[in-house]
């Protein structure tokens, strides 16, 4: 068949554009190029592209590679380093029909002995952006995967305090598979930075198919990383399959690596596996320690709502009770702030006084970072002798800035200690409000290196309903109101202890050559109102079948002071007693008990002068008669809440 003559004409006229291109390319190659593609790179970006070597083409659709030699790309006149990329050579393949849609997409990139520096000014301008401004997000090149060939990289940004410069070199595994190795130091966010690892050979940037291989382990400030497994997409990270091992000095070090609020601790260490998919991260069935306790659990973090939302649900078999202190606002490594109140040297002589309630300032201003949702169980507590805890089970609540424990639940001393504790952030100072119930607390355990505790019977039950404002729990006391209410009700306490309390002489030695033993409680109550963090005593008795105490003053939670006096009521006859009310004074660091000494002084003259009259006579001052019947606990009560309220004086 032969074509038509019309028909020869025109695919020879078409043809002949392909057949003179070929020719010319076959006669002067691809290098004719090189101007045309520096100049339009000039005047879309504003920066000099330069090809000094070679340029090639093999041609294949939808993606052609072009590769050129001894290339280099300017930085814009703000950025430190002249150059953003230099490189032996630069092997590229362009998507057609995305570069017809003015979309440069480059799914595959090899740059060999590369030098790369990427920057972001302070006002936000990105080097990596090609447009004149350096602002438009979609002025950028995607690249899918990019293998390096030996190479060093640098990443600025003055706005964040961070530099870091990286070298890479390519290694081969003992399966002769070839990889990357790299190495980085610097720092981040004006933390040290320092790391090294592994990786396959070649970085999925966007790709969504193959999972990037990486081992790698690094430092920023405090905080020491390993991890090893894969990552979906390293620009996007859209999966993530790895052991992750975590250790450092507090975990609220974290912060400005994940953004999001923990608490200060002690040191930690933990290791578990982390997963992502879409938008939730989770920590599996990691374990560690933190301080002296162990932990347990999984934590997630999903990150699609307004801020991210975090759940956890933490074990521990054995926590330190020294571990509890900096979640409460106490030093870490100590709950009880006595522990480490110590003097601060100053120019002056005046002593400075030693504070016990933690006056560590809650960090609010990361509180809206995050919504959180944490569960905390634990068994038993190492160094808890002075403070019998166990069984503590909690969860913690933060949302919207408003920090919420409910329930805050201990087993202490044979009883149980059920609190709702709750910190509204939004407001300065902070909002507390913190509503106590104690119940069925065995004194013996309660006080177990007291002399209280070394011989008493009885169930402590108590209320506290306390508000206060400050950021500290020092100052939250110093500003309360509320109420504070203890109660014993039967049970057995030290008769020796009673008659000290008595000053009963006679008694007193009388049980250290018989020993001690036991005299029926018949009911001990404490209760007091709270304004502008003063407890004022409404009713503080103490009544046993052999003395009853009762008990004036304040207690000023601001200060740490105590102004408290008891007086006592023998209910038998003693015939050497130093009647005098009993003080407590001085700080809540150092408390201090003392008598009336001017009574005691009395009472010992006037026994001495009526000794010199008639020996016999000189008891006469020393006997306490005692009204030598049991009083009645709610007329006891209510004849303490009409004593008169004013100040104590010290004797």
């Amino acid at each position: 068949m032969t074509l038509p003559r019309s028909l020869k004409w025109t695919a020879g006229i078409l043809l002949a554009p392909v057949a003179l291109a070929v020719l010319f390319i076959a006669i002067f190659g691809w290098n004719w190029l090189r101007a045309p593609i520096e100049r339009m790179t000039a005047e879309r970006t504003g920066r000099v592209l330069a090809i000094n070597g070679d340029l090639t083409v093999a041609l294949g659709w939808p993606s052609p590679h072009i590769r050129a030699t001894a290339v280099s790309f300017a930085n814009p006149a703000w950025a430190k380093e002249k150059q953003m990329i230099t490189a032996d050579a630069v092997d590229v393949a362009i998507h057609l029909p995305q570069l017809l849609a003015r979309n440069i997409v480059l799914p595959e990139v090899r740059l060999e002995r590369p030098v790369v520096f990427l920057e972001q000014a302070s006002d936000g301008r990105r080097n990596w952006l090609l447009d004149l401004d350096q602002q438009d997000e979609q002025a950028r090149i995607r690249i899918d995967r990019l293998t390096l060939d030996q190479g060093r990289l640098g990443y600025d940004d003055a706005g964040q305090k961070t530099s870091i410069r990286a070298e890479l070199s390519t290694s081969s595994s003992q399966t002769d598979v070839a990889g990357i190795s790299f190495s980085a130091q610097g720092q981040y966010k004006g933390m040290r930075l320092k790391g090294s690892g592994t990786g396959g050979p070649v970085l999925g940037l966007r790709d969504e198919a193959t999972p990037y291989p990486l081992q790698t382990e690094f430092s920023v400030g405090h905080t020491i990383v390993k991890a090893a497994g894969t990552i979906t997409s390293l620009l996007k990270f859209s999966a993530v399959d790895m052991r992750l091992a975590l250790r450092g000095d507090s975990l609220a070090q974290l912060f400005p690596l994940l953004g999001i609020a923990f608490p200060e601790t002690r040191a930690y260490a933990t290791e578990g596996h982390l997963l992502h998919q879409t938008n939730s991260w989770r920590y599996d069935k990691f374990s560690g320690r933190i301080g002296g306790s162990d932990i347990a659990g999984s934590l997630q973090v999903d990150t699609g709502g307004k801020r991210p939302a975090m759940k956890a649900d933490l074990v521990s078999k054995v926590l330190d009770i020294a571990d509890l202190g900096p979640l409460i606002g106490a030093k870490p490594g100590s709950v009880q702030a006595a522990r480490q109140a110590a003097p601060v040297a100053t120019a002056a002589p005046t002593p400075v006084l030693a504070r016990v309630l933690p006056d560590l300032p809650f960090n609010t201003d990361r509180w809206d970072s995050v919504d959180a949702e944490v569960t905390l169980k634990a068994k038993t507590f190492r160094h808890a002798r002075e403070l019998p805890l166990e069984d503590l089970v909690t969860h913690l609540s933060l949302r919207d800035s408003v920090l919420k424990l409910d329930p805050l639940d201990f087993g202490v001393a044979g009883g149980q200690l059920n609190a709702v504790i709750s910190l509204d952030g939004r407001s300065d100072p902070i909002e507390a409000h913190a509503r106590i119930k104690a119940r069925k607390i065995l004194l013996s355990k309660l006080f177990p290196t007291s002399e209280l505790g070394k011989a008493s019977i009885g169930q402590l039950n108590g209320d506290f309903d306390l508000k206060g404002k400050g950021g500290s729990v020092r100052q939250m006391l110093a500003s309360s109101a509320g109420k504070v209410d203890l109660v014993v009700a039967g049970g057995k306490v030290s008769k020796m202890m009673m008659e000290k309390a008595g000053l009963h002489l006679w008694e007193i030695l009388e049980l250290s050559v018989t020993g001690d033993r036991l005299v029926t409680l018949r009911c001990a109550v404490a209760g007091f109102d709270v304004k502008q963090g003063s407890m004022q005593a409404n009713a503080l008795i103490f009544d046993t079948e052999v003395t009853t105490i009762v008990g004036t003053g304040s207690i000023d939670l601001g200060a740490e002071k105590l102004d408290l006096t008891l007086n006592q009521k023998t209910k038998y006859t003693s015939p050497v007693a130093l009647r005098s009310p009993i003080y407590i004074r001085g700080s809540f660091a150092k408390p201090a008990v003392s008598v009336d000494k001017g009574r005691v002084a009395v009472r010992a003259l006037g026994a001495l002068a009526l000794g010199l009259v008639n020996p016999l006579l000189t008891l006469i001052p020393l006997i306490d008669a005692g009204p030598g019947k049991d009083s009645d606990c709610g007329e006891l009560v209510r004849q303490a809440k009409a004593l008169p309220r004013a100040p104590n004086k010290n004797p």
